[in-house]
């Protein structure tokens, strides 16, 4: 019989150092212990969502003590964690920057990378660009921000990990993929299946909602959410804000390919009780097309050289 997935569920109120460390440690613990995801000398990149150089309290990007608390983690255990990224606005020094980062990671040793030098590795029929140093990295963990999506609905685990597509051909791929919603989620989790991150733990502290990803509205809703299982993942999170799955296009193509499990009766909670009572006004989004109009990307990558030649 096969054993089902686990998603382990943290009550998590506030960004406190204390707080967010003893929730990241028991999401660990839950899961089965650090040295299951990681080995000592292990070179770790830590992939927040870093989509635009915007302060903590817009809940835009993964808050830094979620990144922190992971980070000294994996220090003390004998890993080498890095923080990398490759925005869709700016870069990632600017987000760090943002966010107030940038002091605390020096201190703890912890590199921040852009995720840029490109490999193409096939992916869904295709040559997708890759930043290297996220193929080169022993292992990753995933640590997304639980947020409403334009395109998506709602974004938690799987799409996070097209952050490691290099530069503007993010832009491209919603230009070249984005006609057809299928082929576009398709994509997105042979991203995600390709880099294999062992470890995923959203941060849903202060989730955002209204017209996400970057312009939400920031609002309390008070876990972490975490497992090796992405779907599941995803299926916890909707059912947290009372999200009809079948909603999400990630979840529906992930169905409609047979990838992970997307049955919430299958998934085993551990950690905190799965609440009673879900969050039922949660805002979502005014949705737009997936596509990307070639206009479009040519004016994103022109602002996007005009952000990166300013000065950090």
């Amino acid at each position: 019989m096969p054993t089902k997935p686990i998603v382990a569920l943290t009550h998590c109120t506030e960004y406190g150092e204390s707080v967010v460390a003893d929730a990241i440690a028991r999401q660990f613990e839950l899961l089965g212990g650090i040295g299951r995801f990681v080995k000592r000398n292990d070179s770790v990149l830590l992939k927040p969502n870093f989509i635009a150089p915007k302060p903590r309290h817009c809940a835009t990007q993964t808050d830094p003590a979620v990144i922190i608390e992971t980070a000294r983690i994996l220090k003390d255990f004998g890993a080498r964690p890095f923080v990398g990224d490759s925005p869709a606005w700016g870069d990632v020094f600017k987000c760090v920057n943002a966010l107030g980062l940038e002091e605390t990671l020096k201190k703890l040793g912890v590199p921040v990378r852009q995720l840029d030098k490109p490999v193409k590795r096939q992916i869904a029929g295709v040559d997708v660009g890759i930043s290297s140093a996220a193929l080169d990295a022993d292992k990753i963990i995933n640590l997304p921000k639980f947020k409403t999506h334009q395109q998506l609905v709602a974004t938690f685990a799987v799409k996070n990990m097209f952050g490691c597509v290099s530069g503007k051909w993010k832009a491209y791929w919603h230009f070249a993929k984005g006609g057809n919603e299928k082929k576009f989620c398709k994509l997105l989790i042979e991203i995600y299946k390709l880099l294999n991150p062992a470890l995923t733990i959203i941060d849903g502290v202060i989730a955002m909602d209204g017209p996400g990803p970057i312009s939400g509205r920031a609002r309390p809703l008070g876990w972490l959410i975490g497992g090796t299982e992405p779907i599941a993942c995803e299926m916890v999170c909707s059912k947290l804000i009372n999200l009809d799955c079948d909603r999400l296009p990630i979840i529906k193509t992930a169905k409609q390919i047979g990838f992970g499990c997307s049955i919430f009766d299958d998934i085993e909670i551990a950690g905190d009780q799965f609440p009673k009572t879900v969050c039922t006004d949660f805002v979502l989004a005014k949705p737009i097309p997936i596509r990307f109009s070639l206009l479009h990307v040519c004016k994103s990558i022109c602002k996007q050289i005009l952000l990166l030649a300013r000065p950090r």
